[in-house]
């Protein structure tokens, strides 16, 4: 478990996080949102001991990170702004070999087999995204416990996504590897994620698991016979948020779905339809409660 107890970092008169705690469990995949500049980044560098935190302090399995090289090895850290030094995808091999000595070199091969790309490759050939996916298959081999990485699936085509996407999910239940996704596109990790957590402007507004969020949580389209049939829901459950097009109606809103089918077949609608959230509709109605405006938050 990585244990984030009340971290802050400043860089001169900027303060990068403040105040920051979380708690990443083992055997999930847990999502780190928010937009370019809220604290992504130097968060995951601070998980990884790269950074010294001013304040608070970090935990890997019970162990404080920094300038501890045994905790430093349960974790495999892609950044967003990669560096190759010159040589083929094999020198890489060897040079994360020196710090992970469980690196499986077969897999490695046997992966980049899959994703058509040479270890024998000089990585300076390659494109940006290519670069991803090999910094993705030497964390996978590495046999660190933690991945963590920053906006690794931007510059990647649909398809190579989904494909790394299954593997992380393999990993998971097979190698009990617990990824850390920092991402600024919400729609991008809704279909993998199991926690996630809301970073803005250096701080967590929100952090819980994707399930336990979508429950209580409605998203209604309808059509009523009567104006006065809207009055009707409001009393009976929180609206979160409400919008009109014509007489069709959305509206997100709180309760469970048997008190809903309940009010459905008391109202009798010309039409009733109970729709899935999407995580950023679900961030939405979760962070104005809290008086956030996230609209103006996502992009």
């Amino acid at each position: 478990m990585i244990e984030i107890q009340n971290i802050t970092k400043k860089f001169e008169d900027i303060t990068a996080l403040n105040a920051v705690s979380a708690r990443i469990e083992e055997g999930q995949v847990f999502g780190l949102i928010g937009t370019n500049g809220a604290g992504k980044s130097t968060l995951m560098r601070t998980i990884c001991g790269i950074y010294e935190p001013d304040d608070g302090q970090i935990l890997i399995d019970g162990c404080l990170v920094y300038e501890n090289p045994a905790a430093k090895s349960k974790l495999f850290y892609i950044s967003d702004d990669q560096y190759f030094f010159s040589g083929t995808c094999l020198d890489m091999v060897r040079y994360y070999k020196t710090y992970y000595p469980a690196f499986d070199t077969e897999r490695f091969r046997s992966l980049m087999g899959t994703l058509k790309l040479s270890p024998d490759r000089k990585v300076n050939t390659f494109s940006k995204g290519m670069k991803k996916q090999l910094s993705v298959m030497l964390g996978i081999c590495s046999g660190a416990k933690y991945l963590l990485c920053d906006e690794t699936f931007d510059g990647l085509d649909p398809v190579i996504r989904q494909a790394i996407k299954r593997l992380f999910i393999k990993e998971l239940a097979e190698h009990s590897l617990t990824p850390i996704i920092a991402s600024h596109n919400l729609r991008e990790l809704e279909d993998i994620c199991d926690h996630v957590g809301l970073l803005h402007n250096g701080g967590i507004l929100l952090s819980k698991d994707l399930a336990d969020m979508k429950l209580g949580i409605f998203k209604l389209q309808c059509v009523l016979q009567a104006d006065a049939q809207l009055e009707e829901i409001r009393q009976a459950f929180p609206i979160l948020q409400l919008a009109r097009r014509g007489s069709l109606l959305t509206l997100t809103l709180r309760g469970n779905s048997a008190d809903i089918t309940a009010l459905q077949a008391k109202l009798q609608p010309v039409f009733w339809e109970l729709l899935p959230l999407t995580l950023e509709e679900i961030f939405i109605s979760e962070t104005e409660v809290q008086g956030y405006d996230f609209k103006a938050l996502t992009n």
